[in-house]
């Protein structure tokens, strides 16, 4: 019976292990110099299209989302009779 206990204490182990499988290159100087490159780019564009979709979109929401609080709000001041 323990020894079965410790054969499942070992799996679990090996499964959760901190070993690396396989060695990532690290790119943080790459994007430090692409971040603080002086060129006129904002910093929350410089990261490419993935964001100035992600700044494009939020800022339609953003439109869309004010625009239909100030509909609800005038709705709400003048009620149907």
């Amino acid at each position: 019976m323990n020894r079965h206990i410790f054969e499942i204490q070992k799996v679990a182990l090996r499964s959760f292990s901190s070993s690396v499988r396989r060695q990532l290159d690290n790119k943080v100087p790459q994007k430090q110099k692409l971040f603080q490159e002086n060129d006129g780019i904002p910093i929350h564009l410089k990261g490419g299209t993935a964001d100035a979709l992600l700044y494009r979109t939020t800022m339609a929401l953003t439109i869309l989302g004010t625009g239909y609080v100030v509909y609800e709000l005038v709705k709400a001041a003048f009620p149907k009779k």
